[in-house]
């Protein structure tokens, strides 16, 4: 369980997540394009060596706080293994993330808590995805930003790049028009997270990461793909 802290600023956390949300808005413009076509956007986010990126974390909800460190290991194309830890070893969870989908989160519910989204947690990590199955894709390109949507029936993921000032990361979803999560990353000029803003409005919640140690040189260590052993 996520140790709180009680806190006055989850009172303005209300009505921060109501009000405006980091990053620029999505432009007006999107047209139809293939997929295929926003693959490039995709793969220039993406790592090309096995990275370990280290982080601090804040949450806040209407609860109080709470802050720990974490760490993720992404390995190219399409897996990740993210692990947090709060002050004394509590509030501790751990997920292993091919493309998409979780293939193991424990404990399930204090990971959807800091991850209400696959996508989410990669752009988080300054990644974006390629969604093949989207039912449509548009997208966009205007000076220096570029944007693109997946849509697929009723819920849309949308990307925006912007290398205008500091380099940055928007992620988008939303299911049946209701928005889930919106990150807001900002770049280094390799492409490598600095900061991440994650805001939840329907709780309302707010995940923060400052990033501090990255190692392109990382190798996967044995085991590090399994499940803990002592998850139920």
């Amino acid at each position: 369980m996520l140790t709180r802290l009680p806190t006055l600023l989850a009172v303005g956390l209300l009505a921060g997540c109501a009000g405006r949300l980091p990053g620029p808005a999505m432009p007006e413009g999107l047209v139809r394009a293939g997929t295929s076509s926003v693959r490039p956007w995709v793969e220039a986010s993406q790592v090309t060596s096995a990275t370990l990126i280290r982080f601090r974390w804040s949450y806040l909800d209407e609860q109080g706080t709470a802050k720990g460190r974490g760490s993720a290991v992404l390995i190219p194309p399409d897996s990740l293994r993210f692990d947090f830890r709060g002050p004394l070893g509590q509030g501790s969870g751990a997920a292993m993330v091919v493309g998409d989908r979780a293939i193991w989160a424990e404990p399930e519910d204090e990971v959807e808590k800091l991850v209400p989204n696959y996508p989410i947690l990669w752009a988080m990590l300054g990644q974006s995805r390629h969604l093949p199955d989207a039912d449509w894709v548009e997208s966009v390109v205007l000076g220096r930003t570029t944007a693109w949507r997946y849509i697929t029936g009723p819920d849309t993921v949308e990307y925006l790049v912007s290398a205008d000032g500091d380099p940055s990361l928007v992620a988008d979803v939303r299911e049946a028009g209701r928005r889930v999560a919106r990150v807001f990353t900002r770049l280094d000029a390799q492409g490598m997270p600095l900061t991440s803003r994650l805001d939840i409005p329907g709780r309302p919640a707010r995940l923060e990461l400052s990033f501090y140690g990255l190692d392109v040189s990382h190798a996967p260590v044995p085991g590090m793909w399994q499940r803990p052993d002592d998850a139920p």
